[in-house]
């Protein structure tokens, strides 16, 4: 791929489980664009806001280039060398469960074939597990328990041919926006459709719902068991389906009746109105998808929530049919294709059980392997804790960041920091997790390499490299083949190419499967490079014969994957876990944001998504708010008994009373002090070894901040002396949040050292000690180096217009002054905060827009664009037009 030839590559997007296609243009001077791939039947188009900034992301800033050895440059056969061995003498004086790997839903299915061959089949543990654990773990074991295998019943279609969808602990308009505009899209059609949302917050994706049902954390089970019940009580079973197709009915029933309305009403914090209304829907709607994610799976009853809504799927037959049927949304790009391959610590390939002794007995002749594990590895949380407690000691990390993302975040860093060899292929030389390796390994990023991810439809769809690797980087699946071979398994990992691994991986999934499997792609067992190249997005089941054909969606006549080819309905009796208490009265819930994804290594360095939320946040309830005297903007420590954050505070009644909910992308490279996992505890659901990241004892206080400040720069400030610092990349530089515990401070010392301005720089500086206020700016010829706000409480200057400063000229005085006073000078509009991100349009800027005459989302978008590509912020023009048009009626 040389510079001078334009190109556009049809690739597959590598943030949330959607899967969509987009079309990345190479143009002849070699800047990349991209766009949605209108032919993709995922997002036939459509591309979110952080996938239509994808382009933003793919500089080499920061970018680990070449392996190293203790912070040294290395070569490849050095440091390859040095794990090879490294693995093999620990195995060999401790056993094959002192090592483990840690992966990740962000790798290729190629990358995640090749580790767990390594790991399983040839050095003979089941010690490799990935952060996929922290989101989908429940829904796989929700699935086997019912359904005998991890199978998706639903596509899709569904979501557009339903008369009913509920969304269960889904933001969707945030977390799946495509997904969202899709529903939102169909709704428009069909106006008689009717949304549910199922979430304690109002969320935005509640803009398109008929309903919200601000559930208690951790009630779903309750909700679900109150309407098997219901079902049965107001005849709205399908009986032909349960007695043909199903066991375990009569037990299902009976635990859930323990509860009755009033009961069910007590668990969810619901009235028996609500629930009333809610299960009559449901009875009375044939065709109803429930859509479920992390609200569902993070959870210590997650495996039971799952089952408890296969459980009324189950009853009523709504299952595989158009519009019907159970759908887990996946929250990594391929964490599905990790779960085809095994990548996890219970699992074998190719949906394979590793309990099974025929399986392993299969999987170890088709690999030629010279043993197989024999048992579950360690899942995830107990994967660290044996880390800490010195059973594993060399462990191998790709391309994750576990010392943010996992729960009781504080004690797995202090883990991999005591570990005695930690490896990390990574594609960022400093991550909270890469700066304690011993040894990085520098990995090929999205847009340089080759391979598959599948959607959470069951659709595989092919990632292609349209940008050359930088430096000495290399896939991980050529890593991980590489250290397999130096540690003496050659033959069985010298694969030239990901098409190989893809030909092996489909190979496998077809080997000796009658159809008693569910995953079989044997279709592509023969694939060679070009036809791998030419591959197209396709739905397994794909055999290689008609022998266990399954049609698009599964289930509607029965064939599940048990002995007997029933469905196993479980019997779930609902309880209530009271996890607060006097010193910690709040419950937190953590979750995702609009513009931002996992630990910010990708979305951090795009302008376009830093603009929406800038720093760590928590949403408070107002009457929370009062209660701790705390206002909005305020800086507040949240605490539990792991630990503490600093981030701000948003009041807003759209918050649960009694709750708090903060976003977890926030780590040591963002922020002073907003590592929000630091605070989660390592509770795990005892079926599927998943987290409880949603449901949290925690306490509230104001911070007693001397200070507050906002900067601008243009280099990459480090804010030393700040208790409170969040920096967010902007268009020319770097925005930066900003609170002191003392006001004693040098302000143009520190705006120097944050700024690091030339000697000869002009600085134009206004002070009111008296009233605290301080403005400080700084100019390098007619460029702005950076500009300092500080006051005694939250600062009011509007962030977007002082960070476009950066990118402006400042030829007169007028213009510096400007700056300094704090506001843009003449008739220029201040954008306000940005709500659409796509197209940087700003809340003054709509309700200016309202003000002119624009009443609905469709006017505003005809004139601002705002709200025409991902649709994401949609909800949110709707608030302020409402407030707007309030406003006038007053």
């Amino acid at each position: 791929m040389e510079i001078g030839e334009a190109r556009e590559v049809r690739t597959t997007c590598p943030y949330c489980g959607v899967g969509c296609g987009v079309l990345a243009k190479v143009a002849a001077d070699g800047q990349v664009s991209v766009r949605g791939d209108p032919d993709h039947p995922a997002n036939f188009g459509r591309l979110c806001s952080k996938g239509s900034a994808l382009a933003e992301t793919i500089d080499l800033d920061g970018r680990l280039l070449h392996p190293e050895i203790h912070g040294r440059r290395s070569g490849w056969d050095e440091a390859l060398d040095l794990v090879a061995t490294t693995f093999s003498q620990t195995i060999a004086e401790n056993g094959p469960d002192a090592v483990a790997f840690y992966v990740s839903g962000q790798l290729l299915t190629e990358d995640y074939y090749v580790a767990n061959k390594l790991m399983k089949g040839f050095v003979g543990s089941a010690n490799i597990d990935t952060n996929s654990r922290l989101c989908m773990a429940s829904t796989v074991a929700g699935h086997r328990r019912a359904f005998g295998s991890d199978t998706v019943p639903g596509t899709y279609d569904d979501l557009e041919l339903a008369d009913l969808i509920v969304l269960v602990g889904s933001n969707l308009a945030w977390c799946h926006p495509v997904l969202y505009q899709r529903i939102a899209a169909a709704r428009e059609k069909r106006p008689e459709m009717k949304i549910v949302l199922v979430d304690p917050r109002r969320t935005m994706t509640a803009d398109i719902a008929d309903m919200h049902l601000a559930i208690a954390p951790d009630g779903d089970v309750a909700l679900f068991t109150g309407l098997l019940a219901y079902l049965g009580q107001h005849n709205a079973l399908d009986r032909a389906y349960i007695t043909t197709h199903t066991t375990g009915f009569g037990q299902a029933l009976f635990a859930a009746s323990a509860l009755d309305l009033a009961g069910v009403a007590a668990a969810t914090g619901l009235s028996e109105d609500e629930l009333g209304r809610f299960y009559g829907l449901f009875a009375a709607t044939a065709k109803t998808v429930t859509v479920y994610s992390q609200g569902v799976n993070q959870s210590s009853s997650g495996t039971d929530k799952v089952n408890a809504i296969i459980n009324c799927h189950l009853a009523t037959g709504r299952i595989g049919k158009p519009g019907a049927g159970p759908f887990s949304v996946t929250g990594q790009p391929n964490a599905m294709g990790g779960r085809e391959v095994g990548g996890m610590a219970n699992m074998l390939a190719a949906h394979m059980e590793i309990e099974n002794p025929d399986h392993r007995d299969r999987v170890q002749r088709f690999w030629d392997a010279p043993t197989v594990a024999e048992k579950t590895g360690l899942k995830a949380v107990e994967m660290f804790q044996a880390v800490a407690d010195g059973r594993i000691k060399a462990l191998w990390i790709m391309a994750t960041n576990p010392a943010d993302s996992m729960p009781d975040a504080g004690a797995v860093e202090a883990a991999i920091k005591a570990c005695p060899f930690v490896v990390a292929s990574d594609v960022l030389a400093q991550t909270d997790t890469v700066r304690h390796a011993h040894v990085r390994l520098p990995a090929a990023a999205w847009g340089e390499k080759d391979g598959t991810v599948t959607n959470s439809e069951r659709r595989l769809s092919r990632q292609r490299a349209f940008l050359p690797v930088p430096g000495e980087a290399l896939p991980d699946w050529r890593i991980v083949a590489e250290v397999g071979k130096r540690m003496g398994f050659g033959e069985a990992f010298s694969y030239e190419a990901p098409a190989e691994v893809f030909a092996e991986h489909a190979a496998l999934s077809g080997f000796e499967n009658d159809g008693a499997r569910d995953f079989d792609i044997g279709a592509y067992a023969g694939v060679d490079a070009e036809g791998y190249e030419a591959l197209e997005s396709f739905q397994w089941p794909a055999p290689s014969s008609t022998t266990g054909l399954q049609p698009t969606r599964f289930f509607a006549n029965g064939g599940y994957f048990t002995p007997d080819r029933k469905a196993r309905f479980v019997a779930i009796r609902p309880t209530t876990e009271v996890r607060t208490s006097p010193d910690y009265p709040l419950i937190l819930n953590t979750g995702r944001i609009r513009d931002q994804w996992h630990t910010m290594t990708r979305t951090g360095k795009s302008p376009r998504l830093s603009q929406h939320i800038a720093e760590p946040f928590v949403e408070i309830h107002p009457a929370d708010a009062l209660r701790f005297g705390i206002g909005d903007a305020d800086i507040v420590r949240v605490s539990s008994p792991r630990g503490d954050v600093l981030v701000r505070a948003l009041v807003t009644a759209r918050q649960r009373q009694g709750s708090l909910f903060a976003p977890m992308h926030w780590t040591d490279q963002f922020s002073a002090k907003g590592r929000l996992d630091t605070l989660t505890a390592p509770l795990t659901d005892p079926i599927s070894g998943q987290p409880a990241l949603k449901h949290v004892a925690a306490r509230i206080e104001k911070f007693a901040a001397k200070a507050f400040g906002f900067a601008v720069t243009r280099q990459r400030p480090e804010p030393v002396g700040a208790t409170y610092w969040a920096v967010a990349k902007c268009k020319g530089g770097w925005r930066v949040e900003l609170a002191f515990a003392d006001d004693d401070i040098d302000w143009a010392g520190f705006a120097g050292s944050l700024f690091g301005a030339s000697p000869g720089a002009e600085i134009l500086a206004y002070h009111d000690r008296d009233a605290g206020q301080h403005r400080i700016a700084t100019f390098d010829g007619d460029q702005l180096s950076g500009a300092l706000f500080v006051a005694p409480g939250p600062v009011a200057v509007s962030r977007g217009w002082a960070a476009e400063q950066l990118s402006a000229e400042h030829v007169d005085r007028r213009a510096r002054l400007a700056i300094v006073a704090g506001r843009p000078g003449g008739i220029d509009l201040d954008r306000g905060a940005i709500v659409c991100s796509c197209f940087g349009v700003g809340a003054n800027q709509i309700a200016e827009a309202v003000r002119r005459g624009c009443g609905s989302v469709g006017a505003i978008g005809a004139a601002l664009h705002a709200g025409t590509n991902c649709g994401s912020c949609r909800a949110e023009i709707r608030v302020i037009i409402d407030a707007q048009s309030l406003q006038a009626a007053e």
